[in-house]
C-alpha cells in the first residue's frame, strides 16, 4: 500500500513513542503531511500498530489482546438489535476497544442504559466479548417518559422507551395532579432492586389522547430542545428582509425555481440551467444553484447561533417540524418564496457535453424565485401534462434543467456511486391529527434532477474551501469495516452470490452484487444487507472522502435552514470569498471540529426521534387491525427473534423466538439467520412471510407479530455448511425453544 510518499509502519510507531504515546490519528497525519484518501490508509495502519503493541498494555501473564476475566464496564449504547454495548471503565490502550456485549438477562433491577456501570465477567466470543453482570455499580439517574393509568388509588406508568419493559408504580401522593391517560415524566425513587419500582411524577405534559403528544414524546425522550430562548426569538423578530444589493450580484431577473415536496414549508434551494453560449463549450450548460443566505441572519456567537447549535438539524415528524431556526427565519426570511426578494449564496457552475464540471464560482446575490413547484407537478409537465400555472415555465426553465441533469447523470454513471434501492413511504395525516394512510413515496426523475444538482454544488463547496485553504466541514462516509465486509460475504454465500473483498473497496463492487440480485426474490434482502455493511456518514474537518457517492471530497452546502453543518460551510465560503464579516470569524479548526462532531451526534438523535414518532403513529394506525394478516419480509434476525417489515406500511414488528415453532434455534450472526437444531429450518434476512398482528402498543410504538405462513421454499441448514453458534453468543446451556424458554 505504501507508495514511497507515505511513512512506514516503523516510522509511525517511532513517532508515537517519541510523543509519549499520546499521538493520535490527527497528530500523525499532521506530522507526516498525510491528507485526503491517504487518511483511510493511515487509520488502518494505526489499528495494526495498536494491535501489534497491545501486549505492552496487558497485565503480565495474560495473552496479548485479551481482556481480564472480570472488569468494570460502562454501558455506552443500546445497539440496533437491542445489544447492550459496553467498554472498559478504564481504557488507555492505543488499540481499538473490542466489541463487548452485556447479557441483559444477567442484570437485576431496571434495564441497563447508557451511563450505567457494572462489574462483569467476560468470556471470549467470535464477535469480541460477552459480559455477564456480577453486580451493578452505578445507575444513571434519569427521568422517564410514559403514560399514566390509574389502578385504584395509585398510578401505573408504562414507559415510552420499549427497552424499559416494566411498569412503575406512582403512589397517590406522588401524582402531582396527573390523571389517567396523561403523558407524564417520572423519576424513579430509591428502593429495592427486585420487585416493582416506585416513582414520582415530576412533570405532566398533557393527555396522550391528543395526537400532538406522539411527536412530543419523541422530542422529550431524545432531549430535543422544544422552545427557543427569548433572546433567540428577539433576534429573529428584529431581522429585516434584504432588498438592496450592497455588493451582492443581481440574480433577480434569472428565473430560478424551487422544486420541493408538496407539503414543504421551508425552501432553501433554487435552481436554473441554460445552454452555455461559449462556442468552445458546445453542448454544455451553465447551472446556478442558489441557497438561502442563512449566515446573513444567524451570526456566529449570537443567540440564534447557539439555538441552532443546540439542535444541529431540523426534525421532521408526521404532524410537525421541530425546526433548527425559529419560523420567522426558516419559513419566511430565509425561505425562497415565489415573488419575494431573498439573499442567497449562489454557485454558478459550467459543465461540458459529457457532464464534467469545467469551472465554478460562488457569489453572494439577491434572487426572486419565479415559482415553487412540487416534484409531481414538475414530472407531469416534463411528461406532457403540465398544470396551467407550470406550463409557462416548461420550455425555458424545466426542460433545460432536465437536459443539464441528463448530462450530469452520465458523469454519475461513470464514477459509479453506490445504488442501493430501498422503498420509502410517506404518512398522510388526517383531519383528526392521526395517520389516515401510509403510501409508497414515488421516486421520480424530478427528484433525481434536484439531487444531482445539490451533489454538484456540495462538491464545488468542498473544492473551493480546499483550494482557498479554509476550514471545511466535510460530509464523510468511510469505506465499510473489514468485519462487516466479512459478514456480508458470508451472508451472500448463502445466496450463492459471489463477493470479492479486495485491498481497496469501491462502490462498483457492491453494485455488481446489487445488479446480480435485481429482479430476484432476494433483491430486497440483498439491498438491506449491503446497506447494513456500510458505515454511518458523519461530519468532520478531516477529509476521508465519501465512499457511497464515490467522491474524493464532499461537503453539505445546500440546506443551511435545517442543517448546522451547512451553515458552517456557508460561513467558511464567505471567508474564502472575503464577502463579509459574518463568516467563521476567529474560530479555529479544533472549535469547528467540535461543532462538526456535535452536529453528527444531533443528526443521529433526530433520526432516532423521527423513527420513534413514526413507530408510535403507525402503532395507533394499526391498533384497529389486531388479528389481521399482512405480507412482509424478515428485516432483522436477532437472538430475541425475528423482525418483520410489513409490505403495505413499512412498519416493523418483532416475532418473538418462542413463537417460531417446536424447535431450538441457533443464531448465526455472520449469515444473519436462525437455524433450527432439530429440523434444520432456516430463517433468513429477506425471507417473505405472512404474519398475524398480535399486538400494537402506541405508547412504545411496538408491534408484536406471529408468522402464519412462509412464502419461501422450505430451506434447511445444509444450504450453508459450517459451524453454527448458539443464539447471540450465549453459552450452550441457554437455548431457545418454541413456546417456552428453558
Amino acid at each position: 500500500m505504501n507508495d514511497g510518499n507515505l511513512p512506514t509502519k516503523k516510522e509511525i510507531r517511532d513517532f508515537i513513542d517519541e510523543s509519549g504515546g499520546t499521538a493520535g490519528k490527527r497528530e500523525v497525519a499532521r506530522a507526516f503531511g498525510i491528507k485526503g484518501q491517504d487518511r483511510i490508509w493511515l487509520k488502518r495502519v494505526l489499528k495494526e500498530v495498536a494491535a501489534e503493541r497491545g501486549a505492552e498494555t496487558e497485565e503480565k501473564g495474560r495473552p496479548p489482546g485479551r481482556l481480564p476475566p472480570v472488569m468494570v464496564l460502562d454501558v455506552t449504547a443500546i445497539g440496533e438489535d437491542d445489544d447492550v454495548l459496553c467498554r472498559p471503565a478504564k481504557w488507555e490502550s492505543e488499540a481499538e476497544c473490542p466489541r463487548i456485549v452485556l447479557d441483559p438477562d444477567t442484570v437485576r433491577g431496571p434495564a441497563p442504559k447508557p451511563g450505567d456501570q457494572f462489574l462483569a465477567r467476560l468470556s471470549r466470543h467470535r464477535y469480541g466479548y460477552e459480559a455477564r453482570a456480577i453486580r451493578r455499580l452505578q445507575i444513571t439517574p434519569r427521568r422517564i417518559l410514559g403514560v399514566l393509568q390509574m389502578v385504584g388509588a395509585e398510578g401505573r406508568v408504562r414507559p415510552a422507551d420499549r427497552k424499559l419493559r416494566d411498569e412503575m408504580i406512582v403512589r397517590a401522593g406522588d401524582l402531582k395532579g396527573a390523571r389517567s391517560g396523561d403523558l407524564v415524566e417520572i423519576e424513579a425513587l430509591p428502593g429495592r432492586a427486585l420487585g416493582p419500582r416506585h416513582a414520582k411524577v415530576v412533570d405532566v405534559l398533557g393527555s396522550f389522547d391528543n395526537p400532538r403528544a406522539i411527536s412530543l414524546m419523541s422530542i422529550q425522550t431524545h432531549g430535543i430542545p422544544k422552545d427557543f430562548t427569548a433572546e433567540a426569538l428577539g433576534e429573529a423578530a428584529e431581522a429585516l428582509p434584504v432588498t438592496e444589493l450592497h455588493g451582492r450580484e443581481d440574480l433577480r431577473d434569472v428565473p430560478l425555481v424551487t422544486i420541493d415536496p408538496s407539503d414543504a414549508r421551508d425552501h432553501d434551494d433554487a435552481v436554473w440551467a441554460a445552454d452555455d453560449d461559449d462556442p468552445e463549450n458546445e453542448g454544455g450548460f451553465r447551472i446556478i444553484v442558489a441557497i438561502a443566505d442563512v449566515a446573513h441572519y444567524v451570526r456566529s456567537g449570537s443567540a440564534l447561533d447557539k439555538a441552532a447549535q443546540e439542535r444541529g438539524v431540523s426534525c421532521y415528524f408526521p404532524d410537525r417540524v421541530a425546526p433548527m431556526l425559529p419560523e420567522t427565519l426558516s419559513a419566511d426570511l430565509c425561505s425562497l418564496m415565489p415573488g419575494e426578494v431573498r439573499p442567497v449564496l449562489a454557485a454558478e457552475i459550467v459543465i461540458d457535453a459529457k457532464g464534467r464540471k469545467l469551472r465554478h464560482r460562488f457569489r453572494r446575490a439577491l434572487m426572486r424565485s419565479a415559482a415553487n413547484i412540487a416534484y409531481e407537478d414538475v414530472q407531469a409537465a416534463i411528461d406532457g401534462a403540465p398544470r396551467p400555472e407550470v406550463e409557462p415555465l416548461l420550455d425555458n426553465v424545466l426542460k433545460p434543467l432536465f437536459a443539464a441533469y441528463r448530462l450530469l447523470a452520465k458523469e454519475r454513471d461513470r464514477r459509479q456511486p453506490l445504488h442501493i434501492e430501498l422503498p420509502e413511504r410517506k404518512a398522510e395525516i388526517g383531519e383528526d391529527g392521526y395517520i389516515a394512510a401510509i403510501r409508497p413515496r414515488e421516486r421520480l426523475e424530478a427528484h433525481k434532477v434536484i439531487e444531482e444538482m445539490m451533489i454538484l454544488a456540495n462538491v464545488c463547496a468542498a473544492e473551493t474551501l480546499e483550494k482557498r485553504k479554509k476550514i471545511c466541514v466535510y460530509r464523510v462516509h468511510e469505506p465499510p469495516d473489514p468485519e462487516r465486509l466479512k459478514s456480508l460475504k458470508e451472508f451472500l454465500e448463502t445466496l450463492e452470490i459471489d463477493f470479492t473483498i479486495g485491498e481497496v473497496m469501491r462502490p462498483k463492487q457492491f453494485n455488481k452484487v446489487l445488479d446480480r440480485a435485481s429482479g430476484t426474490d432476494e433483491e430486497a434482502m440483498v439491498n438491506e444487507a449491503v446497506l447494513r455493511a456500510q458505515t454511518q456518514a458523519y461530519y468532520s474537518t478531516d477529509n476521508m472522502g465519501h465512499f457511497g457517492l464515490s467522491l474524493k471530497r464532499y461537503a453539505h452546502f445546500t440546506s443551511p435552514i435545517r442543517r448546522y453543518a451547512d451553515l458552517l460551510v456557508h460561513r467558511a465560503l464567505i471567508d474564502a470569498m472575503r464577502a463579509g464579516n459574518d463568516g467563521l470569524r476567529d474560530m479555529d479548526k479544533a472549535a469547528v471540529e467540535k461543532l462538526a462532531e456535535q452536529t453528527s451526534e444531533f443528526e443521529r438523535r433526530a433520526m432516532l426521534a423521527e423513527r420513534d414518532a413514526m413507530d408510535r403513529f403507525t402503532a395507533i394506525y394499526l391498533k384497529d387491525q389486531i388479528g389481521g394478516m399482512f405480507a412482509g419480509r424478515v428485516s432483522g434476525v436477532t437472538r430475541a427473534g425475528l423482525f418483520v417489515s410489513l409490505a403495505e406500511t413499512g412498519a416493523s414488528g418483532i416475532v418473538p423466538m418462542r413463537t417460531l415453532g417446536d424447535d431450538y434455534y441457533d443464531f448465526d450472526e455472520q449469515a444473519r439467520m436462525l437455524v433450527g437444531r432439530r429440523t434444520g429450518r432456516l430463517w433468513r434476512l429477506g425471507d417473505p412471510v405472512t404474519v398475524k398482528l398480535q399486538d400494537a402498543v402506541p405508547v412504545t410504538g411496538g408491534l408484536v407479530l406471529e408468522i402464519v405462513a412462509s412464502e419461501k421454499k422450505d430451506a434447511r441448514a445444509k444450504a450453508r455448511p459450517g459451524p453454527k453458534r448458539p443464539a447471540g453468543g450465549r453459552p450452550p446451556r441457554e437455548k431457545h425453544r418454541g413456546r417456552r424458554r428453558r
